[in-house]
């Protein structure tokens, strides 16, 4: 080789080996322009940069600068004092090459998970609307609400990156955003005057335990995990895979809280559902580390199983009863929107605005207004008259002119018959001609059935029994 040619090679090794020294600052897919950072907490930013490398982040909201140093592996992490909701604002990193991320904004910061119900879009599926959703998404462009789509992933172990870019809400971003985690977003937007920033994190299809950490399963001892060894194509449904590649990557990202719209594949297991929910949330909480995360989710709508299979109104009723199991939780009715041969209601404005009436009363303390359908308090049998009270029925109860026919009563041999119903002062009274010792009261406890029984704010009653007997 010439002396010349030697010149050249050695020159472009000293670029090559410069441009690695000098390798900008890489930051996860969580982390980007147009994003939303959760206001006044400590907000941690994390990323890679060059091994044993002092990192600067500097912040445009009070021009605070913070310094952290990378590990041998270049891994680093800082937290930042977030203000007020406001913005935007630029965040710079440096660890001698700059990255600037622009068109921040600081706020409320929710995530959105589940399967189909959440996954799907404000364009609905095919053959499958979603009610109003033209004019809502001509409607949508709002510079205070950003979105984020998690592309779908599963990985048998737990991953530092996502798939995903945060976009700004303007129709054709929104056309193709959850549907139900807009609704909500554009309710919380409206009511609280703040920056919102909805993170949408779902898969059509799929069980609740892919979505739950390894370390959550430690009190379900009947849920095989998997052989992390195992080969193949791995399914979404096997436990852990989707907490691995779709929410772990983002655990430690500050947020508000999370919402959850699941149920249908569980639906056959309503016992062990009753305590997987819990179980996700506590596991959730415990991973972020951040207390009694706020934590909101749907219950499933009524919808026609077909024959074999559990009666669904079994799984309605574990995430009833699991939505007064641990605190800081609640869950949303549908009992009034599900659709006979559509899994998918098209009411997703429903589902989203109720979610988010829970969530401005209970993690922002807003007054003066409802926020949960009735709720059955107590049942008293006088002859062959049965007497039900509620909650969250100040003003009382309403059909809203729709006749009460799905109350039925069973006495001691456990046949239930369709009860006459009539809505008083102080609740329902119930009786049956062929019942004379009423013993249990059920409500439009069946797979399909369209609820009729509201309190007057509009609020559905959830499906209801007050037996324990076996499911059938």
């Amino acid at each position: 080789m010439s002396k010349k040619l030697t010149s050249i090679a050695i020159i472009l090794s000293i670029f090559v080996f410069s441009g690695i020294l000098k390798a900008e600052i890489k930051l996860p897919a969580i982390f980007g322009d147009n994003m939303v950072l959760q206001q006044q907490t400590d907000a941690a930013i994390w990323g890679k940069a060059n091994p044993n490398k002092t990192v600067n982040i500097t912040c445009s909201w009070d021009n605070k600068s913070y310094s952290t140093k990378s590990d041998k592996k270049g891994n680093w992490k800082q937290k930042v004092k977030t203000p007020v909701a406001g913005g935007p604002f630029e965040i710079a990193i440096s660890d001698g090459e700059l990255l600037t991320l622009n068109n921040v904004l600081i706020g409320e910061v929710w995530v959105c998970s589940g399967q189909s119900n959440m996954q799907m879009v404000m364009n609905g599926y095919r053959n499958q609307p979603v009610s109003g959703s033209t004019e809502a998404i001509l409607s949508s462009a709002n510079e205070s609400i950003r979105l984020f789509t998690v592309t779908r992933n599963k990985s048998l172990e737990p991953l530092d990156d996502l798939s995903g870019e945060w976009q700004q809400c303007i129709p054709e971003n929104v056309a193709n955003f959850s549907a139900a985690a807009y609704y909500f977003g554009r309710m919380i937007q409206k009511s609280l005057g703040v920056p919102v920033g909805l993170i949408n994190s779902s898969w059509g299809g799929t069980r609740i335990e892919p979505w739950i950490s390894e370390n959550g399963f430690k009190n379900f001892d009947w849920v095989n995990l998997p052989d992390k060894k195992q080969e193949g194509e791995l399914s979404p449904q096997t436990p852990t895979v989707l907490y691995n590649a779709m929410i772990k990557p983002m655990v430690g990202f500050s947020i508000r809280g999370g919402l959850w719209y699941q149920g249908e594949s569980n639906r056959n297991e309503p016992g062990e559902y009753e305590k997987l929910m819990p179980g996700l949330i506590e596991n959730w909480r415990s991973e972020w580390g951040i207390g009694d995360l706020s934590f909101y989710y749907c219950q499933i709508a009524p919808f026609d199983y077909g024959i074999g299979g559990v009666n669904s109104a079994f799984l309605r009723e574990a995430q009833l009863k699991a939505s007064t199991s641990i605190p800081g939780i609640g869950m949303a009715c549908l009992m009034d929107v599900g659709e006979k041969t559509n899994i998918h209601p098209a009411d997703k404005e429903a589902a989203g605005e109720r979610l988010a009436y829970l969530a401005l009363a209970k993690t922002y303390g807003k007054k003066g207004f409802e926020y949960s359908g009735p709720v059955l308090t107590e049942m008293t049998v006088e002859g062959n008259m049965v007497k039900l009270t509620f909650d969250h029925a100040k003003n009382g109860l309403t059909t809203f002119g729709k006749e009460l026919v799905n109350f039925k009563i069973a006495g001691e041999n456990k046949r239930f018959y369709p009860a006459e119903a009539m809505i008083t002062r102080e609740g329902i009274t119930l009786s049956s001609l062929q019942v004379e010792k009423p013993m249990a009261v059920r409500y439009a406890f069946e797979n399909f059935v369209i609820g009729e029984l509201f309190n007057t704010e509009g609020f559905p009653a959830s499906s209801f029994r007050t037996d324990d007997w076996d499911m059938k």
